[in-house]
């Protein structure tokens, strides 16, 4: 086709477009299946966060797992002791300020990241240990001199090494009043929905007595399906398949 000034407008070969798509379609597929897959490496543990229901309750173990692309992503924790070094200065009983250094070693619970996660964060330990470090050191340092301090190292340290199990213990007996607090509410809101279906099960028998009969027809199904998929040969009759129909009256009361 000729245009002005004695050009020609290109015409592309043909099956160009086919070859694009392609190109497209294979470019999407290497793309899905480099992004749904990701590793957990020794020592560590996942989680995953999916843009519809938030934070999963499952904990991923060491290994290849599948999420979904751009839906899902992956949150890996390293679930090995891990020193991790505080200073803080204190005052003693004989208002002598100490600077002393506390290096402990910490690990996350495995079963307990995605509540980490949603309270805490990534980064918990320096939101957590320079807190609990600082206040166990006050409490513990308070209670002996300065020379004390010095002389009876050996008992210093386990009294810092007490305070802070009873730390730890404290905070795992809250989450696990934290957990109670949430099955109770889970096992509340079970039963009220299982208390209305049976009050909507009774009104429908009330109202509608064929219902019954279709209950009937549907537990008699239920088991012919499960005897028929055996490989014994039971013969029932009418009334163990809960299917006498001669005796049900499926009529509606009417009024006069």
């Amino acid at each position: 086709m000729n245009v002005k000034g004695g050009g020609r407008i290109p015409v592309p070969p043909p099956g160009a477009c086919a070859l694009v798509k392609v190109a497209v379609l294979g470019g999407a597929a290497v793309y899905a299946a480099m992004n749904s897959l990701y590793n957990v490496e020794g020592g560590h543990r996942a989680i995953v966060f999916n843009r519809i229901q938030g934070i999963k309750d499952k904990v991923y173990p060491e290994g290849t797992h599948f999420m979904i692309p751009w839906f899902e992503r992956p949150i890996i924790y390293d679930v090995r002791a891990r020193p991790n070094l505080v200073e803080s200065t204190s005052g003693s009983r004989d208002l002598q300020m100490v600077k002393i250094g506390l290096r402990v070693l910490t690990r996350p619970m495995p079963e307990s990241l995605p509540h980490i996660y949603r309270t805490l964060g990534e980064n918990f330990n320096e939101r957590v240990l320079p807190s609990i470090i600082h206040e166990t050191l006050k409490a513990v340092v308070a209670q002996y001199n300065a020379s004390q301090l010095i002389t009876q190292r050996e008992e210093f340290t386990h009294a810092i090494e007490a305070k802070q199990v009873a730390a730890q213990e404290a905070e795992r007996a809250k989450f696990i009043v934290e957990k109670a607090e949430q099955d109770k509410r889970s096992a509340i809101i079970r039963a009220q929905g299982e208390a209305k279906s049976a009050e909507l099960i009774g009104q429908a028998i009330a109202n509608h007595p064929a219902f019954l009969a279709l209950r009937q027809i549907e537990a008699a199904r239920e088991i012919s399906h499960t005897i028929s998929a055996s490989a014994n040969k039971v013969f029932l009759d009418s009334n163990d398949l809960l299917l006498n129909l001669q005796q049900l009256n499926v009529s509606s009361k009417q009024k006069k």
